[in-house]
């Protein structure tokens, strides 16, 4: 059986040899689950994004971000799903996290409509036909994966797909949000900072009628020196 090395910080190593984990079986499933979702992701086209099924083939997914994909895809001026489609559809949700994080980041959403509206879409390894998504959606979208499992979350929301499209490098989308100063680490740590303060809006708020200025208010107290 192939060995595949995992290479920890000391601390965690420390904590792992202590607690006697499993970790040759932790690793496998582990990395199974992350197989599976990507695979998935791989074989997707722009009717399964549309279509009603989507629930099924991305479960990890929030319902929220299944929609924006599905926004993504009903795009048909030209057909096809390529990341400035899919940023626009997660700008035109309207409510997301991410959108509290660009504000965080001071990256303005109207600017980005502006810049997304200014930009050729044509991206590296577009499918002509518009049935499949592009090579750097497709790439967003693994990437997304990739952050919602470096952060340690069991979904993958809006938020992700941010970050997915922030950290790809060759797709309109990361261009146009890099250029309006969505730096990677920037918006990973942001990203971070808003998820604890809504955990903590949540456990002090349980049904705040507009829970926007104290969400902000914490994204602030994370990222302001």
């Amino acid at each position: 059986m192939p060995k595949i090395n995992v290479y920890l910080p000391d601390d965690l190593a420390d904590a792992v040899r202590d607690t006697a984990l499993p970790v040759s079986a932790i690793c496998q499933r582990a990395l199974e689950q992350a197989v599976r979702r990507v695979t998935a992701i791989r074989q997707l086209t722009r009717a399964d994004l549309a279509g009603d099924d989507l629930a099924e083939r991305l479960p990890a997914f929030t319902a929220r971000a299944r929609s924006v994909l599905a926004t993504a895809a009903g795009a048909t001026d030209p057909p096809g799903v390529d990341t400035a489609r899919l940023l626009a559809a997660l700008l035109d949700d309207g409510q997301n996290l991410a959108l509290h994080v660009l504000r965080a980041i001071e990256v303005d959403p109207a600017r980005l409509r502006r810049d997304l509206a200014a930009h050729p879409h044509a991206e590296p390894d577009s499918d002509p036909t518009g049935r499949h998504v592009s090579g750097p959606a497709a790439t967003a979208l693994q990437l997304t994966l990739t952050e919602a499992t470096a952060l340690g979350h069991n979904y993958v929301g809006c938020e992700h797909l941010l970050l997915g499209l922030v950290t790809e490098p060759d797709g309109v989308a990361g261009q146009v949000l890099r250029a309006a100063g969505a730096e990677p680490r920037l918006t990973r740590r942001a990203v971070s900072a808003a998820l604890a303060g809504y955990v903590h809006l949540r456990a002090q708020t349980p049904a705040p009628a507009d829970p926007a200025p104290a969400l902000t208010a914490a994204l602030d107290r994370h990222l302001r020196p």
